[in-house]
């Protein structure tokens, strides 16, 4: 989860986008965004799809292993 969250944030800022953008894009909380992020939850299928798709990229893009 960690792993995940610390890649996703990455990407995030180097897209130059807030959690609060991506939350709005991609249909979720922004609590839901930052715990993600900060790898104290468990993102499931339907959410990480739809933050990929919120940041223009592939599920397999956000990955770091």
């Amino acid at each position: 989860k960690k792993q995940f969250g610390e890649k996703l944030r990455q990407i995030r800022n180097d897209k130059g986008y807030s959690q609060e953008e991506v939350a709005l894009e991609a249909g979720l909380d922004l609590t839901t965004i930052n715990e993600i992020e900060m790898g104290s939850r468990n993102p499931t299928l339907v959410s990480i799809y739809r933050i990929a798709k919120a940041l223009g990229l592939k599920v397999k893009d956000i990955f770091p292993f």
